[in-house]
């Protein structure tokens, strides 16, 4: 039961206790405690089922993406799931740029403490995302033009930012997204007004100001061959400058039935063949229809008839087919846990998820291995039974 709840039954028990004269009186309790039990039953995740980073404590970190109102402790599903379930865990928006420096060099640090508070008192190690994007950024830097401002943005975000955490990140996603689809350079406001260098370059500074933390460049697609072939020629430049990189962060977010099963594992031989960690930062498995190959937060298509087809519950053949991916996912990641440092889930249940409202605001979505009410779906099984 939720701590909240939890205190008005036991007032309302010590008043019944007080042996109340009123019949109306104990009508009006018994209502009020069945009520209150009814809406906690509803509202927290069952404690009785096994913990995913126990199950997996010897192979890899099991984390999860935190929002502010779960960082806030306001979703009590949340609240229940999180340290029983992971032991890392990501922003999923409160330290990026927009968030953090709405106004030139004015750091907004209150969300980010809450959850680096958050965090720390649970014992979660904390992956801070992200340093450099080109999306999310605040309004006066999407036109910038002067590459003395642009070069002065990003040290202000490492300077500032990764210096405020630096003892109590486990590990940061410097960069991210900076390659398109074919493997060559994002036209960001990075790129074309400091050039090439400026992935470097962050690296380089996030690792003076942070030294304690693992440093990751984070992508979506990046397990596919021409973008896998962009990315491998990214660390290598970093590398050849000298500069620390520790990992590559694979976003992971699939489709149901589509999976790349085979170059995700020739993407985590070829990353780990050069001295990195492989992580899976922000795995989902979207159920829905789209037509958009990719995860570019910004893209938006128009919904149809058939866009939104589980609105009242997923059917029991994609709850099979969404298991058999999970399953055969795991399965590869237990086969590589020499090479992957951690699995994180981008969110904890599927109210929670980002996929709901993207690329077509207002679907229902189902992509995580808990459901709205906290519940495991036949996922969370088949996950825990691959370490059997």
């Amino acid at each position: 039961m939720h701590p909240a709840l939890a205190a008005i039954c036991s007032y309302l028990i010590e008043l019944i206790n007080m042996k109340l004269k009123s019949t109306i009186s104990y009508l009006l309790v018994a209502l009020v405690l069945l009520n209150a039990c009814s809406v906690s039953k509803q509202n927290t995740a069952p404690t009785d089922i096994p913990s995913l980073k126990e199950v997996f404590k010897n192979d890899f970190l099991i984390g999860t993406a935190l929002n502010i109102s779960q960082i806030q402790e306001k979703d009590a599903v949340a609240a229940m799931l999180v340290p029983q379930q992971f032991n890392v865990v990501t922003a999923e928006n409160v330290m990026k740029s927009v968030n953090m420096q709405p106004r030139w060099n004015d750091f907004n640090f209150k969300q980010a403490d809450q959850f680096v508070k958050y965090a720390t008192s649970r014992n979660l190690k904390i992956v801070g995302h992200t340093l450099v994007w080109h999306s999310q950024l605040p309004e006066y830097m999407k036109s910038m033009q002067s590459a003395d401002s642009v070069r002065q943005f990003v040290a202000n975000q490492i300077t500032s930012i990764a210096g405020r955490y630096k003892d109590k990140i486990y590990s940061w996603d410097v960069v991210n997204e900076a390659l398109n689809e074919d493997g060559s350079m994002r036209q960001s406001v990075f790129l074309k007004t400091l050039g090439y260098t400026y992935v470097v370059d962050a690296f380089k500074q996030t690792a003076v100001v942070s030294p304690k933390s693992e440093l990751y460049y984070n992508d979506y697609n990046i397990e596919q061959p021409k973008k896998r072939f962009g990315c491998i020629a990214l660390v290598k430049e970093i590398q050849a400058a000298g500069v620390k990189i520790d990992g590559v962060g694979i976003q992971g977010h699939w489709h149901l039935g589509k999976v790349p099963f085979k170059e995700i594992e020739e993407s985590i031989i070829q990353y780990a063949a050069l001295g990195l960690k492989v992580a899976i930062t922000e795995l989902d498995i979207n159920v829905l229809p789209t037509k958009v190959d990719g995860a570019d937060v910004n893209t938006r298509t128009k919904a149809d008839a058939a866009s939104n087809p589980y609105s009242s519950g997923l059917p029991d053949s994609v709850q099979k087919q969404l298991a058999d991916d999970y399953t055969t996912l795991f399965k590869l990641f237990l086969k590589h846990k020499d090479k992957i440092s951690r699995v994180t889930f981008w969110g904890v249940h599927d109210g929670q998820s980002w996929l709901n409202g993207w690329p077509i605001p207002g679907r229902t979505n189902y992509p995580l291995l808990f459901d709205r009410k906290g519940n495991p779906k036949p996922a969370f099984y088949s996950v825990i039974a691959t370490q059997k």
